[in-house]
């Protein structure tokens, strides 16, 4: 999905039916797709808007890193995999 979004955020004219059935043979069904297509297309829009209105952070936000890195994603994911692998094991549902 990571990989999806970088691209569709750096190079959009590239994106391709290919970068949409990778994202299936993750096991991301069509409406998925679309929120992950949506999400990441907003976010886009909303960044320049912001920059071509010249638009500045709050103080609290522009003092703050509210991103991960691709290993700080890696990991979380992993911590929410082993959870979800655990509560299937003792019977509850993940």
């Amino acid at each position: 999905m990571l990989d999806y979004v970088l691209k569709l955020t750096r190079d959009p004219g590239g994106m391709s039916a290919a970068d949409v059935e990778a994202l299936g043979a993750a096991g991301f069904g069509d409406r998925a797709v679309l929120d992950i297509c949506q999400v990441a297309s907003y976010y886009a829009y909303v960044n320049r808007l912001a920059d071509g209105l010249g638009v500045e952070l709050e103080e609290h936000w522009s003092d703050e890193d509210c991103t991960l890195t691709r290993g700080e994603f890696e990991a979380l994911r992993e911590a929410r995999r082993a959870g979800a692998r655990a509560r299937t094991a003792e019977g509850s549902p993940p």
